[in-house]
């Protein structure tokens, strides 16, 4: 005999980011209107993330998706659009995305000399898109999608512009107050929070991708650009907020 699914009376949501130790994950369970705020913690491949149990209902990655195979001076059409929709200075916060080659390139020198604009600093970032070039499928994108803190922020802000920059502890602070008017207890979380790896500003990014996962299952989200697009492999290339 098959044992019946339970059905929960809550969906399960979270905010991924990359971070020195891997992925932070922020869970959260969203009753009806009311959102009941979890212990964030750390995970050390994105195939945890994935096989994490019980499953999360949506995610809201704090990453691309979608690496497409050639080359493309490191912006996509999702990097293009959401940077003019950001607007300066935060436009700069979005980041360059490689090709296949110089993203598993074998140092930043090597991937540099495919692609001239990557620099030792933007090349931190490809350690962790790997992860997610080599475990990554077209049907993981059914509950996974690809968001940016900075997105988030500019709509919690009122569609403008935040001055700050979310290096600086005025910009966290800014950016928090804006994440704790809609899910009220984060800053506690945030403040309480102790995870290997990551800093204040990704407990911060993750504030913000909650909500980002909550206006997911609630399937309103805004996505760039609006004509999908898709790499080889059938990966949409893509930003929601």
């Amino acid at each position: 005999m098959v044992a019946a699914r339970q059905t929960l009376p809550y969906t399960s949501r979270a905010a991924v980011v990359p971070c020195a130790s891997g992925w932070l994950v922020l869970p959260g369970r969203l009753q009806g209107v009311t959102v009941a705020i979890e212990s964030p913690f750390g995970l050390p491949q994105l195939t945890d993330v994935l096989d994490h149990r019980p499953a999360f209902d949506a995610i809201a990655l704090g990453a691309p998706i979608g690496f497409p195979r050639d080359p493309v001076d490191g912006e996509r059409g999702c990097e293009r659009e959401v940077r003019e929709l950001i607007g300066w200075p935060r436009r700069t916060s979005i980041p360059a995305v490689p090709g296949h080659a110089a993203l598993h390139a074998r140092s930043a020198d090597e991937a540099h000399e495919l692609e001239e604009w990557v620099t030792p600093l933007a090349h931190r970032s490809f350690e962790r898109w790997r992860e997610i070039d080599i475990e990554f499928q077209p049907f993981h994108q059914r509950s996974i999608y690809s968001t940016h803190p900075e997105l988030t922020f500019h709509l919690l802000n009122g569609e403008r512009p935040l001055a700050s920059s979310p290096h600086t502890i005025e910009g966290q602070d800014e950016r928090l107050a804006l994440a704790a008017a809609k899910l009220p207890g984060i800053e506690r979380m945030i403040a309480d929070a102790r995870v290997r790896g990551a800093h204040r500003r990704h407990l911060v990014d993750a504030a913000g991708l909650l909500w980002t996962a909550r206006r997911i299952v609630g399937r309103v989200v805004n996505r760039y650009p609006d004509e999908p697009e898709w790499n080889e492999i059938g990966l949409r290339m893509e930003y929601v907020r």
